[in-house]
Protein backbone atom coordinates (compact mmCIF):
# COMPACT_ATOMS: atom_id res chain seq x y z
CA UNK A 1 0.00 0.00 0.00
CA UNK A 2 1.69 3.71 -1.03
CA UNK A 3 2.44 5.44 2.27
CA UNK A 4 -0.09 8.18 3.41
CA UNK A 5 -3.36 5.85 2.12
CA UNK A 6 -5.65 3.85 4.34
CA UNK A 7 -8.31 1.68 2.75
CA UNK A 8 -11.60 0.95 4.38
CA UNK A 9 -13.70 -1.70 3.02
CA UNK A 10 -17.53 -1.52 4.59
CA UNK A 11 -20.27 -3.81 3.61
CA UNK A 12 -21.61 -1.85 0.78
CA UNK A 13 -18.57 0.30 -0.43
CA UNK A 14 -14.44 0.50 -0.38
CA UNK A 15 -13.53 4.62 0.73
CA UNK A 16 -9.98 5.57 0.05
CA UNK A 17 -8.07 8.85 1.34
CA UNK A 18 -5.40 10.02 1.82
CA UNK A 19 -3.16 11.71 4.88
CA UNK A 20 -1.52 15.10 3.95
CA UNK A 21 1.49 16.29 5.58
CA UNK A 22 1.01 19.79 6.41
CA UNK A 23 2.85 21.32 9.57
CA UNK A 24 6.39 20.39 9.90
CA UNK A 25 6.62 21.01 13.98
CA UNK A 26 10.18 21.46 15.04
CA UNK A 27 12.22 21.35 18.42
CA UNK A 28 14.37 24.21 19.15
CA UNK A 29 16.99 23.56 21.25
CA UNK A 30 20.01 21.51 19.46
CA UNK A 31 17.78 21.24 16.33
CA UNK A 32 17.54 25.13 15.35
CA UNK A 33 19.96 26.12 17.78
CA UNK A 34 22.87 24.81 19.59
CA UNK A 35 22.63 24.53 22.72
CA UNK A 36 26.21 23.76 24.25
CA UNK A 37 25.93 23.43 27.89
CA UNK A 38 29.32 21.92 28.93
CA UNK A 39 31.62 23.89 25.60
CA UNK A 40 30.12 27.15 27.52
CA UNK A 41 31.24 26.29 31.03
CA UNK A 42 34.70 24.77 30.25
CA UNK A 43 34.86 28.47 28.73
CA UNK A 44 33.74 30.12 31.62
CA UNK A 45 35.07 28.37 34.25
CA UNK A 46 38.69 26.98 32.68
CA UNK A 47 41.89 29.42 33.92
CA UNK A 48 39.73 30.89 36.68
CA UNK A 49 38.93 27.82 38.94
CA UNK A 50 41.19 24.65 40.23
CA UNK A 51 39.92 21.26 38.42
CA UNK A 52 37.39 23.17 36.15
CA UNK A 53 36.00 19.72 34.88
CA UNK A 54 34.71 18.81 38.43
CA UNK A 55 33.54 22.26 38.87
CA UNK A 56 31.40 21.57 35.17
CA UNK A 57 29.91 18.53 36.53
CA UNK A 58 28.66 20.15 39.94
CA UNK A 59 27.28 23.17 38.35
CA UNK A 60 25.16 20.88 35.97
CA UNK A 61 24.30 18.38 38.67
CA UNK A 62 22.92 21.49 40.98
CA UNK A 63 21.53 23.29 37.55
CA UNK A 64 20.82 21.81 33.77
CA UNK A 65 20.48 17.74 34.77
CA UNK A 66 18.18 18.47 37.81
CA UNK A 67 14.53 18.78 38.35
CA UNK A 68 14.88 22.49 38.64
CA UNK A 69 15.63 23.09 35.39
CA UNK A 70 12.48 21.28 34.29
CA UNK A 71 11.22 23.93 37.06
CA UNK A 72 12.66 26.77 34.78
CA UNK A 73 11.13 25.29 31.37
CA UNK A 74 7.48 25.00 32.97
CA UNK A 75 7.79 28.52 33.81
CA UNK A 76 6.35 27.78 37.17
CA UNK A 77 9.36 29.34 39.18
CA UNK A 78 10.87 32.73 37.58
CA UNK A 79 14.66 32.49 36.85
CA UNK A 80 16.17 34.42 40.07
CA UNK A 81 14.06 31.90 42.38
CA UNK A 82 15.48 28.61 40.65
CA UNK A 83 19.08 29.94 40.83
CA UNK A 84 18.41 30.73 44.35
CA UNK A 85 16.94 26.95 45.03
CA UNK A 86 20.23 25.72 42.64
CA UNK A 87 22.80 27.48 45.29
CA UNK A 88 20.63 26.11 47.95
CA UNK A 89 21.14 22.29 46.62
CA UNK A 90 25.10 23.40 46.16
CA UNK A 91 26.28 26.46 48.23
CA UNK A 92 29.99 25.90 48.40
CA UNK A 93 29.44 26.26 44.12
CA UNK A 94 27.40 29.07 44.84
CA UNK A 95 29.45 32.17 43.03
CA UNK A 96 30.27 29.63 39.39
CA UNK A 97 26.24 28.67 39.83
CA UNK A 98 24.84 32.71 39.72
CA UNK A 99 27.81 32.72 36.71
CA UNK A 100 26.37 30.26 34.62
CA UNK A 101 22.66 31.56 35.21
CA UNK A 102 23.72 35.43 34.38
CA UNK A 103 25.69 34.34 31.26
CA UNK A 104 23.19 31.39 30.06
CA UNK A 105 22.78 33.34 26.46
CA UNK A 106 26.14 32.77 25.75
CA UNK A 107 25.77 28.88 25.46
CA UNK A 108 22.88 29.21 22.49
CA UNK A 109 23.51 29.70 18.69
CA UNK A 110 21.00 29.73 15.78
CA UNK A 111 22.18 27.28 13.50
CA UNK A 112 23.43 28.48 10.06
CA UNK A 113 20.99 26.24 8.48
CA UNK A 114 17.62 27.16 10.73
CA UNK A 115 16.39 30.18 8.54
CA UNK A 116 17.34 28.04 5.08
CA UNK A 117 15.25 25.46 6.42
CA UNK A 118 12.23 26.92 7.33
CA UNK A 119 12.16 29.17 4.43
CA UNK A 120 12.65 25.84 2.22
CA UNK A 121 9.68 24.34 3.72
CA UNK A 122 6.94 27.25 3.53
CA UNK A 123 7.86 27.78 0.16
CA UNK A 124 6.98 24.32 -0.31
CA UNK A 125 3.68 25.33 1.13
CA UNK A 126 4.14 23.56 4.50
CA UNK A 127 2.78 25.17 7.93
CA UNK A 128 6.38 25.21 10.10
CA UNK A 129 6.08 25.78 14.21
CA UNK A 130 7.92 24.87 17.07
CA UNK A 131 7.03 23.14 20.35
CA UNK A 132 9.98 23.33 22.84
CA UNK A 133 11.25 23.68 26.50
CA UNK A 134 12.57 26.55 27.15
CA UNK A 135 11.92 28.73 29.68
CA UNK A 136 11.20 32.92 29.61
CA UNK A 137 14.52 33.57 31.71
CA UNK A 138 16.67 31.45 28.76
CA UNK A 139 14.80 33.04 26.28
CA UNK A 140 15.47 36.58 27.38
CA UNK A 141 19.16 35.98 27.13
CA UNK A 142 19.47 34.05 23.98
CA UNK A 143 17.15 36.89 21.78
CA UNK A 144 20.08 36.24 18.76
CA UNK A 145 19.93 32.94 18.44
CA UNK A 146 16.02 33.04 18.11
CA UNK A 147 16.20 35.19 15.18
CA UNK A 148 15.10 32.43 13.02
CA UNK A 149 10.91 32.90 15.09
CA UNK A 150 9.72 35.35 12.60
CA UNK A 151 10.02 33.48 9.55
CA UNK A 152 7.97 30.25 11.21
CA UNK A 153 4.21 30.71 12.11
CA UNK A 154 4.12 30.45 15.62
CA UNK A 155 4.57 27.74 17.92
CA UNK A 156 4.18 26.83 21.98
CA UNK A 157 6.96 27.64 24.50
CA UNK A 158 6.46 25.28 27.55
CA UNK A 159 7.45 28.42 30.00
CA UNK A 160 3.84 29.88 28.29
CA UNK A 161 1.50 26.68 28.94
CA UNK A 162 3.63 25.11 31.94
CA UNK A 163 3.87 21.88 30.57
CA UNK A 164 6.73 20.53 29.43
CA UNK A 165 7.82 17.77 26.74
CA UNK A 166 7.23 14.55 26.63
CA UNK A 167 3.89 15.37 28.84
CA UNK A 168 0.79 14.80 26.69
CA UNK A 169 -0.76 18.28 27.05
CA UNK A 170 2.07 20.33 25.73
CA UNK A 171 0.95 18.58 22.27
CA UNK A 172 -2.76 18.88 22.79
CA UNK A 173 -1.80 22.06 23.35
CA UNK A 174 -0.07 22.64 20.26
CA UNK A 175 -2.66 20.66 18.50
CA UNK A 176 -5.61 22.90 19.63
CA UNK A 177 -4.01 26.30 19.35
CA UNK A 178 -3.62 25.86 15.48
CA UNK A 179 -6.24 23.12 15.12
CA UNK A 180 -3.84 20.56 13.83
CA UNK A 181 -3.86 16.89 13.31
CA UNK A 182 -1.49 14.83 14.56
CA UNK A 183 -1.10 12.70 11.09
CA UNK A 184 -1.09 15.64 9.37
CA UNK A 185 2.11 16.95 10.89
CA UNK A 186 6.00 15.76 11.62
CA UNK A 187 7.90 16.47 14.30
CA UNK A 188 11.39 16.83 14.55
CA UNK A 189 13.53 16.64 18.27
CA UNK A 190 16.48 15.15 19.53
CA UNK A 191 14.79 13.83 22.44
CA UNK A 192 14.14 10.40 22.09
CA UNK A 193 11.30 10.69 25.49
CA UNK A 194 9.66 13.26 23.04
CA UNK A 195 9.51 11.46 19.55
CA UNK A 196 8.25 8.58 21.80
CA UNK A 197 5.43 10.64 23.32
CA UNK A 198 5.01 12.49 20.01
CA UNK A 199 4.55 9.17 17.93
CA UNK A 200 1.98 7.59 20.54
CA UNK A 201 -0.04 10.50 19.98
CA UNK A 202 -0.06 10.08 15.99
CA UNK A 203 2.73 12.35 14.93
CA UNK A 204 5.02 11.36 12.24
CA UNK A 205 8.42 11.89 13.74
CA UNK A 206 11.95 12.10 12.72
CA UNK A 207 15.05 11.82 15.68
CA UNK A 208 17.17 14.66 15.27
CA UNK A 209 20.88 14.03 14.66
CA UNK A 210 22.63 16.28 12.94
CA UNK A 211 21.18 18.42 10.26
CA UNK A 212 22.38 16.29 7.28
CA UNK A 213 20.40 13.06 8.44
CA UNK A 214 17.44 15.30 9.28
CA UNK A 215 16.99 17.17 6.05
CA UNK A 216 16.74 14.15 3.80
CA UNK A 217 14.49 12.34 5.95
CA UNK A 218 12.14 14.88 6.17
CA UNK A 219 12.58 15.48 2.53
CA UNK A 220 12.04 11.79 1.54
CA UNK A 221 9.25 11.37 4.10
CA UNK A 222 7.84 14.94 1.88
CA UNK A 223 8.25 13.20 -1.23
CA UNK A 224 6.76 10.25 -0.54
CA UNK A 225 3.31 11.95 0.84
CA UNK A 226 3.75 14.34 -2.62
CA UNK A 227 4.49 11.02 -4.88
CA UNK A 228 0.82 9.59 -3.40
CA UNK A 229 -0.70 12.50 -4.14
CA UNK A 230 0.01 12.79 -7.29
CA UNK A 231 -0.45 9.26 -8.12
CA UNK A 232 -4.29 9.29 -6.79
CA UNK A 233 -4.99 12.71 -8.68
CA UNK A 234 -3.84 10.69 -12.05
CA UNK A 235 -6.29 7.83 -11.30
Amino acid sequence: MPVGWYIIIGKNCTRRWMIMIKTVVFDIGRVLIGFEWFPYLHELYDGRYEDPDRLVEKVTEATFHSPRWSSLDRGLLDGERIMQQCVAAAPDIAVPIREAFENVGKCTERTDYAIPWIKELKDEGFQVLYLSNYSKYVSTRSSHALDFIPYMDGGVFSCDVNWIKPEREIFNILLKKYNLKAEECVFLDDNKNNIEAASAMGFNTIPFEYYQQAHGELMSLLDAFNRTNREQENR
